[in-house]
């Protein structure tokens, strides 16, 4: 995998997405988006599943997570 790509636009990013793919969108690190994989979804985690050991997001799973944390940052202002 080439790991010099940077994933700065939605269009950029593949459908299944890597916790590399995410560090790079959002500009955190992976270990944060692995936190976020390990945090139940209720509780603001990001929605995963698992090939093996590996934890994949499905694309459109990630837009709607970014959605609603805008939404409940809109209703906590």
């Amino acid at each position: 995998m080439d790991n010099t790509r940077k994933y700065t636009t939605w269009e950029s990013l593949p459908d299944t997405l890597t916790a590399l793919h995410i560090a790079q969108f959002l500009g955190i690190s992976r270990r944060r988006v692995y936190e976020l994989f390990l945090t139940h979804v209720e509780h603001g985690g990001i929605p995963n599943f698992a090939i093996g050991t590996s934890k994949r997001v499905e694309k459109s799973d990630f837009k709607k997570w970014i959605i609603q944390l805008k939404k409940k940052s809109e209703v906590n202002q």
